[in-house]
């Protein structure tokens, strides 16, 4: 089909297995109202929905029909897939959302906003419960937009997709630059409301069963292991020569380098994915350096928070990757930076799951120490040889601490270097925080893959009491 624009049906029949859905609610129609639609009616509603199956694992889904009325939310199209998330909830599998919407019915006013209302409510009520994910084909504006962000994960037809709360006409101050904040670029580079790109929609269906295929179906499942050819104790030669690069890392040591990144265009200097080790799904938090730093940032520090609160609802590993060298510091990061930090600080320190934290560089200040650290809670923690754990880099350290003798020493060169090795041989090594118990074992790069498996293996029974109360406060 190209790059063509499908229907609501053949979204559906290309996205299942073979001759698998069953559609619900097809006679379901638009009630009488003051501004009757009369002829306009449609079976269905403007919304198909149903269930089917997905690699053999059943999905439900609801499928906006553009053509019908527009694709408008009326109540009894909202109320089918409310109806749908009841079924969802109680049979235990994901739920997809097709999004291809022109808005709130008008026609039927209070009506279909309380009934959107109530999608709204079940989404809350589904959240942690089983995954949701949406898809947005073509318009998905307003109320449809927060059904987008109440979603787990979001994926986005390039040309034809487009997502906003307020139309880019709509907003102040666009008026000269007509910047589309409703396009794909926008909504995944610079609001991360957006986890998958896609050329086509094709694309977008085939990486929808992608990333169906690797999620539980839902909070208690046990359907997130999978049979494994690769080899447990492959070595991998290759890290111990090659530069800092976390999706280079995530790819060689899961199985048969599966790697599926969320929000890959947003805040790159955080990396949020999912791998396999040892057939099992591990959502994975690294750090990555941009344009030469590598620091925590509020978007990073938010996107990672709730990449980490999914991974914990569905019983899901975590593996943080830490090469952080502080904070980045400017006006705009400063006015909410510290509400970010506390927010994934709390969330990662409560989470139950197993999670193993790897130091495959610096690790230096608040920003290591909040990246799973032993402090933090971390499970296990490792290190490879070259690491560096501690308050700042080792001849930061020694400028301030020797700074009177060094302003006096007529060789300040060999001093510094003198007093760095020093210091970063006994307060800032792997070794250095290894023999404090802050790392648990200094690992070869090469054998970081096998070593996290037997890790994993050994947290499997991992068990934790949960504080009686309500939720965090933060």
């Amino acid at each position: 089909m190209g790059n063509s624009k499908m229907n609501a049906r053949e979204r559906i029949d290309y996205l299942f297995d073979d001759h698998s859905f069953v559609e619900v609610g097809g006679y379901v129609s638009a009630r009488n109202t003051d501004y009757n639609l009369g002829a306009k009616k449609v079976e269905g509603d403007g919304v198909i929905t149903g269930y089917g199956v997905i690699n053999d694992r059943m999905v439900y889904i609801y499928s906006q029909d553009a053509s019908a009325l527009g694709g408008s939310v009326g109540e009894m199209h909202a109320k089918k897939i409310a109806s749908l998330y009841d079924l969802a909830m109680k049979t235990g599998a994901p739920i997809i959302g097709m999004l291809d919407c022109a808005g709130l019915r008008l026609q039927e006013a209070t009506d279909a906003l309380h009934a959107f209302g109530t999608i709204f409510n079940k989404q809350a009520q589904a959240s942690g419960m089983i995954p949701q994910i949406s898809a947005v084909f073509g318009m998905c504006g307003g109320g449809s937009a927060v059904m987008s962000a109440m979603s787990d994960f979001t994926l986005m037809e390039k040309e034809n997709g487009s997502l906003f709360i307020n139309s880019p006409n709509a907003l102040a101050g666009n008026e000269e630059s007509r910047q589309n904040t409703a396009g794909a670029q926008f909504q995944s580079e610079q609001a991360g409301n957006v986890d998958f790109v896609c050329e086509t929609e094709e694309a977008l269906l085939d990486q929808l069963r992608i990333l169906v295929d690797v999620l539980p179906s839902d909070y208690e499942a046990e359907d997130v292991y999978f049979d494994n050819d690769d080899d447990l104790n492959r070595v991998i030669p290759e890290l111990n020569d090659a530069a800092y690069d976390a999706a280079y890392i995530l790819k060689s040591i899961s199985d048969n380098n599966m790697y599926i990144e969320t929000k890959a265009a947003y805040a790159k200097e955080m990396v949020t994915a999912f791998i396999r080790l040892n057939g099992e799904t591990v959502g994975a938090v690294a750090n990555q350096p941009v344009d030469g730093e590598s620091v925590l940032t509020r978007n990073g520090l938010e996107k990672a928070e709730r990449f980490i609160k999914f991974c914990d609802a569905f019983s899901i590993p975590l593996l943080t990757v830490t090469n952080v060298t502080g904070l980045r510091a400017n006006a705009h990061e400063e006015r909410k930076q510290a509400l970010a930090l506390a927010k994934f600080t709390t969330t990662l320190a409560q989470v139950s799951v197993p999670r193993i934290n790897l130091i495959a560089g610096e690790a230096y200040g608040t920003a290591a120490e909040v990246m799973n650290s032993k402090a933090i809670g971390a499970d296990f923690v490792l290190a490879w040889p070259q690491a560096s754990v501690g308050m700042m880099d080792a001849e930061q350290a020694v400028r301030i601490m020797y700074a009177e003798e060094i302003n006096t020493d007529k060789n300040k060169t060999a001093l510094i270097a003198e007093k760095t090795a020093e210091y970063a041989e006994g307060q800032s090594s792997a070794l250095a925080a290894a023999k404090r118990g802050y790392i648990d074992d200094i690992i070869e790069p090469d054998a970081t893959r096998k070593r996290l498996i037997a890790a994993y293996e050994m947290l499997y029974g991992k068990k934790v009491t949960p504080v009686t109360k309500k939720h965090t406060a933060v």
